[in-house]
């Protein structure tokens, strides 16, 4: 082992190369090696389902940091080859090409993967699951040629590509098990408004169904079937939502629950070794709890709180969690971490499409939501954890900085 082992990051995405940014930012010389499996350098995949999606952006607008960044900040970058074990008695990561890779930390970025489908057909061609940027090149690419998309799961990647589609001429239909879109996410009030802007669309929203078979034709996939029902398609986007890539933890030893299990330093039952991004089931101080979350937000500020927990900093994990959408005419921002049965105020009329939507616990504001309304985020994240009067919260004459 050389004398000073340095720094591995294993992951390719978003959070590992915010990672990778601060520790330098923060002063670190030692050795960096960035591990991911991925050919690309990490990007950020948010606008995979939005923009990108739609063609309003390129490939060259994903990437976090220009391509000659990591040589320049003597970054040892080994994309394309991934990491499959972890040596915690030696310090080493083994990657798969068979080369080893010291550690003096080490943090697991390893994302997480797209759920499949354990029904017949769901190998057909013409299936799509959403997660790297060549399942959205492909993805458009599809739409080009068909006329007919079948969306299961109606979660945040459903809805949203099923949005992108729409924008492309797309006949679509989105099947979902739930009675309600984001139901449980949302809570029935909001969970309706989303059902009834993609209904507005033109979506063929059926909810409370389940899908038995994918049915192909010379391997390609024609149509879905629900109950005795087929539905004709010439494509499907499978949304049912993604699981944490925590294996190469798990096998090491390491604590595993829904993810990697941290602490509020994001530090695993190993001192040495970290994690960080939708892989992280994390303790967050600001809610008492153990929390995984899979979003943009989240995974920059965990891989920052990283770096510098790695570099001995006295930091945590102690701020709501955040993120955004963008559907039709829709944008959306939510920060805080609500149930779906707490009670909810809206502020502003819905059907104006712009409007703010508050749950709270026993009067105390645990989440909020602005649609089409800017630059009150930060507003409504002051509020949280606050004793708020309902009736003032719903008042738009009454400035969000004057409650709590």
């Amino acid at each position: 082992m050389s004398e000073n082992p340095g720094i591995v990051v294993i992951g390719g995405g978003l959070a590992a190369a915010k990672a990778v940014e601060t520790l330098r930012a923060e002063g670190f010389e030692g050795p960096i090696t960035l591990i991911g499996d991925e050919s690309e350098r990490p990007y950020e995949r948010p606008p995979l389902s939005k923009d990108y999606l739609q063609g309003k952006s390129t490939s060259d607008d994903l990437f976090v940091h220009d391509e000659g960044w990591y040589g320049e900040h003597a970054v040892d970058t080994r994309f394309g080859d991934s990491a499959v074990s972890i040596d915690r008695d030696g310090r080493t990561v083994t990657l798969a090409s068979g080369d080893t890779v010291h550690y003096e930390h080490l943090l697991i970025a390893t994302g997480s993967r797209p759920n499949t489908l354990g029904i017949p057909g769901a190998d057909l061609a013409g299936v799509f699951s959403l997660r790297r940027i060549g399942d959205s090149d492909q993805i458009r690419a599809a739409f080009i040629e068909a006329k007919k998309l079948v969306v299961i799961g109606a979660g945040w990647i459903g809805l949203e590509t099923a949005a992108a589609a729409r924008a492309a001429g797309l006949e679509v239909t989105v099947l979902e098990y739930a009675p309600l879109p984001l139901q449980r996410v949302l809570g029935d009030e909001l969970a309706q408004y989303f059902a009834e802007l993609h209904r507005r669309n033109g979506v063929d929203l059926r909810t409370s169904v389940s899908v038995t078979e994918l049915v192909g034709t010379d391997g390609r996939v024609s149509s879905v079937r629900i109950g005795d029902e087929s539905i004709p398609a010439d494509m499907v986007i499978v949304g049912v939502g993604i699981s944490p890539n925590a294996e190469i933890a798990s096998a090491a030893g390491l604590a595993v629950d829904n993810g990697v299990t941290v602490d509020e330093r994001l530090r695993t039952s190993d001192p040495t070794i970290f994690a960080a991004g939708d892989v992280a089931n994390a303790r967050n101080t600001a809610l008492g709890a153990n929390i995984r979350v899979e979003h943009w937000d989240n995974a920059i500020r965990q891989g920052q709180l990283a770096a510098k927990s790695m570099l001995g900093e006295a930091v945590s994990y102690d701020w709501q969690p955040y993120f955004y959408t963008d559907q039709f005419d829709l944008g959306m921002e939510y920060v805080g971490y609500a149930s779906a049965g707490d009670d909810v105020v809206i502020r502003g009329d819905k059907s104006s499409g712009e409007f703010l939507a508050f749950w709270l616990s026993d009067g105390v504001l645990k989440a909020g939501m602005n649609v089409n309304i800017w630059d009150v985020n930060d507003d409504i994240r002051a509020l949280i954890g606050k004793t708020v009067d309902p009736v003032r919260l719903a008042d738009p004459q009454i400035a969000l900085t004057e409650l709590g």
